[in-house]
């Protein structure tokens, strides 16, 4: 008898630095799917996103990490073992390397807003369902943005996914919870050496990605 896939959910992000929100709409994700676990793909650099400020690949990890502690979720830095830089190309190389699990991918409605602008998106729906979990301020953008002009006619029910069904991309989640008004930016502001101190005194010391089994280095060298 065939074992049913993993189902696995997948976000994406700088984690500039992990934060309680990440770990809350993940958790709230899973229920509503019928998740097994969740990837978080903490990204080497996103092209969308200017570089200043931008922790060590080590120290974004680390606080993935710390966020995902006993709970279904694996922060991973593969994609910089894959050697992908757009999300297309990594959700691509995922589905091929991993065929024995049924992936979706999780976003923020600040991402739908602007999903337009990412490199082959309608290829990005067509390769997984898509997950949009509400934030606040961004819903009235997400809505009436060119990509939700394009997704709408594909919107499904949570239970869809959840039922384990024989569904297809593209589809389209619509995902909403009580507000979580929580950002890495306002983090940083508050404590601007919170890398630093993540890293400890020790920069040496290697992180092992749980993934790939690779070595993270402080200054996340590819």
């Amino acid at each position: 008898m065939n074992r049913p896939a993993i189902l696995t959910g997948l976000l994406g992000g700088s984690f500039n630095p992990a934060h309680g929100g990440h770990r809350r709409i993940t958790l709230f994700a899973a229920e509503a799917l019928g998740l097994d676990e969740t990837w978080w793909l903490v990204s080497p650099g996103n092209p969308l996103k200017a570089q200043a400020g931008m922790a060590p690949l080590k120290a974004r990890l680390l606080s993935a990490r710390d966020q995902s502690r006993r709970a279904r979720i694996v922060p991973t830095a593969i994609e910089a073992q894959l050697g992908t830089r757009y999300t297309v190309d990594t959700l691509a190389k995922l589905v091929r390397r991993y065929p024995k699990r049924r992936f979706v991918w999780l976003m923020g409605s600040d991402n739908l807003a602007q999903l337009h602008r990412w490199k082959d998106w309608r290829r990005i729906a067509r390769t997984m369902p898509i997950a949009v979990i509400a934030r606040p301020g961004y819903d009235g953008q997400a809505m009436a943005s060119p990509a939700m002009a394009w997704l709408r006619r594909y919107r499904v029910p949570a239970a869809s996914i959840r039922k384990r069904g024989q569904w297809s991309a593209p589809a389209l989640v619509l995902l909403r919870f009580d507000p979580d008004h929580r950002s890495a930016t306002a983090i940083r502001r508050a404590h601007a050496g919170w890398a630093e101190d993540t890293l400890g005194k020790d920069r040496t010391t290697p992180v092992r990605d749980r993934l790939t089994f690779r070595t993270i280095w402080s200054e996340g060298e590819a």
